[in-house]
């Protein structure tokens, strides 16, 4: 199962940071950006988050929340959002119930080593709860900015 462009994304319930509970179908009425990292607390995870965090109040100003959701435990996430100063949730998505709403555990190489692990992918989901855009096997440079930019196309148009 995997979400397609234009079509209603499956609500999800999920624990964050900061004691919560993060539901899909409680977010609708604001653009939703998700986006998933590998691991919390390293390098391009770290560029990625603070990429987001920096951007946060251009988001803000475009109607859209964003989360990130890795398989790190909720210690983790909260040690990886107070440490790096992150203004958004982070979910801890130890049974990878996020992440098969949107198919991104992927078979990896890692020092000539195979293993399923996280494809960084970011998804944009409209005030319907619709999948409006998707970024798969992102890059981290310039990929919190191109987001921002379509979540203001989206919420401008």
């Amino acid at each position: 199962m995997s979400v397609s462009i234009g079509q209603p994304v499956p609500d999800f319930t999920a624990t964050a940071t900061g004691d919560a509970t993060v539901s899909l179908s409680e977010l609708k009425g604001r653009q939703v950006v998700i986006y998933f990292y590998p691991k919390a607390s390293t390098p391009g995870c770290t560029t990625e988050g603070g990429d987001f965090r920096d951007r946060m109040s251009d988001f803000d100003a475009a109607n859209t929340v964003v989360l990130g959701v890795s398989r790190d435990g909720i210690r983790a996430q909260e040690n990886f959002k107070a440490k790096q100063g992150f203004n958004f949730d982070l979910i801890s998505d130890k049974d990878e119930t996020v992440c098969t709403v949107f198919d991104v555990i992927k078979l990896k190489k890692l020092y000539g080593k195979e293993h399923l692990g996280i494809e960084r992918s970011t998804f944009l989901i409209d005030t319907e709860g619709r999948l409006a855009r998707e970024w798969r096997g992102v890059k981290v440079p310039g990929h919190a900015q191109e987001v921002l930019e379509a979540a203001q196309a989206l919420h401008g148009g």
